[in-house]
């Protein structure tokens, strides 16, 4: 199949994506997903979220079971104060989704809980919710407490949703899906600081 060929799309899909659930008036915030299997979804939030920074905007991004400071999403969070903040919900070490348990799922509600707080004390112009598909897969979070809070923000905050294997009522409710796809990479896992991590 050819690189075309994959991005072609069926005239039912054509119309899902053209008919979106957008309210004309913004009487919320809008919601972005990206999912998918491939590698660059956390990226493409973290590039939202420099725009906003650019245009001197508060973006908060809470992280659900990622752990690890070291990557430059979190160290750069110093440098970019007041406007950027980044908090993490996740035990160290990664131990696999069917070894997740309630001490995730604490983790996972403290860091929804968070996010409610930010929202209703700081009113962020994005709020992102990063590997939030994972924890909803996983059963870490309630799939309808999340949507009631992801359709009610106020219209001064946006959403951004990260994470692969989203539900299909998270991709329903969303106003822009984006689905990420590895069409080609090594054969061997490539980490590079500053574009990985």
């Amino acid at each position: 199949m050819t690189p075309a060929q994959k991005q072609q799309i069926s005239p039912a899909k054509a119309e899902k994506i053209i008919g979106t659930n957008r309210p004309k008036n913004k009487e919320r915030g809008l919601i972005f997903l990206f999912t998918g299997t491939g590698a660059g979804k956390t990226t493409n939030a973290l590039g939202i979220a420099m725009r906003c920074v650019g245009h001197k905007r508060k973006v908060v991004i809470i992280q659900f079971l990622k752990w690890w400071k070291e990557t430059g999403e979190y160290r750069i969070r110093d440098m970019l104060k007041p406007y950027y903040e980044i908090h993490q919900f996740g035990r160290e070490g990664w131990v696999g989704f069917k070894n997740l348990d309630e001490r995730d799922r604490k983790l996972c509600q403290e860091g929804l809980e968070l996010a409610r707080k930010v929202v209703a004390e700081q009113k962020p112009a994005v709020l992102i919710l990063d590997e939030i598909n994972i924890a909803l897969h996983t059963k870490m979070l309630d799939k309808q407490e999340v949507l009631d809070f992801v359709t009610h923000l106020p219209p001064e905050t946006d959403v951004v949703m990260t994470g692969r294997y989203a539900p299909e009522e998270v991709w329903d409710a969303a106003d822009f899906v984006t689905v990420i796809m590895d069409d080609k990479h090594p054969r061997e896992m490539v980490s590079v600081e500053g574009i990985n991590y």
